[in-house]
C-alpha cells in the first residue's frame, strides 16, 4: 500500500500541489491525468523517491518491491536484452552477480562457501531458477524473438528498445508498478497484450497516459492534478471525463431539486456500471461507483481547442490510387510493392508494426517523398492538407510568431489581425501567446497552430501523420471529435486506438506481407482478425 499524507511540491519556484492525500491499494490501476505541465511525471518521480516532497509524507511499505519504465532508451545500450529484463528486479539480478562472482574466484574459501550458501538461499526465495524461463516468455508475449535475446540492445531498433524496457519493467510481478506513457512507440498489437496484462493484475499499478482507450480498459481511478491538488476518483477515464461535464452541468442547475439531481447522477452511474468484463478492474470499479454520492464528483478546469474541419469543394468519384510503390532508405526496403485505393469521403487508417514505414508511406502521399518505383495517382478534385509527424518541416520560417505564421494561409479578407486573433484563441492561444516564434513552441502546441492552419486551408482531403503526437487529452478528444464530424476524406496514421476505431472506416495494413487492404473495416476488427489469423498460425 502507498499513503500520500499532506503532500506538498514546490519546484523551481513554482507550487506545483499542495495537500495531497491519497492512498493507493494492490488489485488496482491508478491513472493519473493532468494538463500539460501539471505535474503527472513529477508526481511519479515522487512517489519513486527521486524527488522529496516539500511538505507532507509519502509512506510506501518497506517490504513492497517498486518497479518503473526507464524512459531512457540508451541506458542499457552495452547490455544484453535478456539481461536487460532480468535487472527489473534489481535485488535478483544483484545475488546473480554475487553469486556469479563468488564462484569465478581461484581461490574459493570456507567463509565464501558459507557466503554462496546463503546467496543460493535468497535466490531460491526470489524464484531465481525461473527468472530466464519467465524474461524469455515475457519477451516472446512482448514480440521480442528468441534470436534477439542475447543481442546488445544497442544493436536493437527503437521500437524493440521500447519493448524490451517494457518487459524489464514488469518482470517479477513487482507489487508496485509505475508506467509513464507505456504505449508510446508500441505497436497495435503489442499495445492489446499490455491491456491484458494489466487487467487482471493483482498489485497496484500507478500510469501516466494520453491513451484514452488504455486508460478505460486497465483503470479502475482516475488520479486528477488540477487546481494544484491531486485528487482520486473512482472509474476509468471515460467516467471521470462525463461525471467533471456532469458535476458542470448540475453546478450550473441551481433551482434543481436535491433528489433530480441525484437521479441523475444515479442514472449516469448505471450506465457506467453496466460494464460487461469480468476483469478484476472492472468488477472492482463497478462496487466502488455504487457509493459515489454528489459531493465525489467535480468540474474540471480543463480548456478544450476548437477543431472542426470545413471543405469548400466536393471530392468527384476518385481520391487516390497508389501502384506498386517501393521505397529504400539508407539501404534498407522500407515499402515493397505498396498497392491501394481510398475513395472519396473515405477515413483511411495507414497501420504498420513499422513507424518508419507508415511515415514514408505518408510523405510519399504528400508530395515530400518520390518513390523509387510505382505510381501514386490523386484525383483531380482532391484538395489535400497535411499534417507530418515531424512538426518542425511544416514551418518555413520559425522566427516568425503564430500570428504572422498563421496569416500566410488566410484568405484575403480573413487575414486581419482580429480574426487571426479570434481564430487563435480557439485553439487556446491568447493575449502574448500569439506573439511566441515558432521556434519556442513545444511540440503540443506546434501540432495545435499546424491543424489551425489546416482549418484555414478549406482541404477536402486531410493527411495526417500521428497527429495526437505531444497533444494533451483535452486536445486529443477535440481533435478526434472534429475529424468525426468531417465530411471530406482522410488519410491518417496513429498509435491511438481510440482515434482510430472512432475515425476510420478504412484499415490499409502495411506489412512484411505487402498491403493488406480492408475497407469498410473498424480498427477493432481488425484487431479480431489478426488474433483469429495467429491463432490460425499456431496451429500449423
Amino acid at each position: 500500500m502507498i499513503t500520500v499524507s499532506e503532500m506538498g511540491l514546490i519546484l523551481d519556484g513554482h507550487k506545483l500541489y499542495e495537500d495531497v492525500n491519497l492512498k493507493f491499494t494492490p488489485g488496482n490501476c491508478y491513472g493519473v491525468i493532468g494538463a500539460n505541465g501539471a505535474g503527472k511525471s513529477t508526481f511519479l518521480r515522487l512517489l519513486e523517491g527521486k524527488l522529496q516532497p516539500t511538505s507532507g509524507v509519502i509512506a510506501i511499505d518497506s517490504n513492497s518491491r517498486m518497479s518503473s519504465l526507464v524512459q531512457d532508451h540508451f541506458l542499457f545500450d552495452d547490455f544484453d536484452v535478456l539481461d536487460t529484463v532480468i535487472q527489473g528486479h534489481k535485488e535478483l539480478h544483484d545475488v546473480m552477480l554475487l553469486k556469479d562472482a563468488l564462484y569465478a574466484k581461484p581461490d574459493f574459501s570456507e567463509e565464501d562457501g558459507i557466503k554462496a550458501a546463503e546467496l543460493e538461499n535468497r535466490f531460491a526465495e526470489l524464484d531465481g531458477w525461473n527468472a530466464e524461463v519467465e524474461a524469455t516468455q515475457l519477451l516472446n508475449e512482448l514480440g521480442i524473438s528468441e534470436s534477439m535475446h542475447h543481442q546488445k540492445m544497442g544493436e536493437l531498433s527503437e521500437p524493440q528498445k521500447v519493448k524490451v524496457l517494457l518487459g524489464q519493467a514488469l518482470f517479477g510481478k513487482p507489487d508496485i508498478l509505475l508506467l509513464d506513457e507505456p504505449t508510446n512507440g508500441l505497436d497495435m498489437q503489442t499495445e492489446v497484450w499490455l491491456e491484458n496484462f494489466l487487467a487482471d493484475y493483482p498489485n497496484i499499478v500507478i500510469v501516466v497516459s494520453h491513451d484514452r482507450h488504455f486508460l478505460n480498459q486497465v483503470c479502475t481511478n482516475m488520479c486528477d492534478v488540477d487546481f494544484g491538488k491531486i485528487k482520486m476518483f473512482v472509474g476509468n477515464y471515460d467516467f471521470w471525463l462525463e461525471s467533471s461535464r456532469l458535476a458542470s452541468k448540475l453546478a450550473g442547475q441551481q433551482n434543481a431539486k436535491k433528489e433530480e439531481q441525484i437521479k441523475e447522477l444515479q442514472e449516469f452511474i448505471a450506465r457506467f456500471s453496466a460494464n460487461a468484463s469480468k476483469s478484476k478492474q472492472a468488477t472492482s470499479r463497478k462496487k466502488q461507483l455504487s457509493k459515489i454520492t454528489l459531493d465525489d464528483i467535480q468540474p474540471s478546469s480543463r480548456k478544450y481547442p476548437f477543431v472542426k474541419f470545413d471543405f469548400e469543394r466536393e471530392l468527384g468519384n476518385d481520391l487516390l490510387r497508389v501502384e506498386n510503390v517501393s521505397k529504400t532508405i539508407e539501404g534498407v526496403k522500407v515499402l515493397d510493392n505498396i498497392s491501394f485505393s481510398v475513395g472519396p469521403n473515405e477515413k483511411a487508417a495507414i497501420m504498420s508494426r513499422s513507424d518508419l514505414a507508415s511515415t514514408t508511406m505518408m510523405q510519399i502521399l504528400a508530395g515530400e517523398l518520390a518513390p523509387d518505383t510505382g505510381t501514386v495517382t490523386w484525383g483531380v478534385t482532391s484538395i489535400r492538407s497535411y499534417l507530418p509527424k515531424d512538426t518542425n518541416s511544416a514551418f518555413n520560417d520559425d522566427q516568425l510568431n503564430i500570428l504572422d505564421w498563421l496569416r500566410q494561409f488566410a484568405e484575403k479578407g480573413f487575414d486581419d489581425n482580429t480574426f487571426l486573433r479570434g481564430f487563435l484563441g480557439k485553439m487556446l492561444f491568447s493575449g502574448d501567446d500569439i506573439e511566441k516564434k515558432i521556434a519556442v513552441l513545444s511540440g503540443g502546441e506546434k501540432v495545435r497552430v499546424i491543424l489551425a492552419k489546416m482549418m484555414l486551408q478549406k482541404a477536402n482531403t486531410l493527411l495526417m501523420d500521428d497527429p495526437t503526437n505531444h497533444l494533451d487529452l483535452e486536445s486529443i478528444t477535440s481533435l478526434n471529435d472534429g475529424l468525426i464530424g468531417f465530411g471530406g476524406a482522410i488519410i491518417f496514421t496513429s498509435h491511438d486506438h481510440q482515434f482510430i476505431q472512432t475515425v476510420a472506416n478504412h484499415i490499409i495494413e502495411v506489412s512484411a506481407r505487402g498491403v493488406v487492404d480492408r475497407a469498410d473495416t473498424n480498427l477493432d476488427e481488425w484487431l479480431n482478425h489478426e488474433v483469429m489469423q495467429a491463432k490460425v498460425a499456431e496451429l500449423y
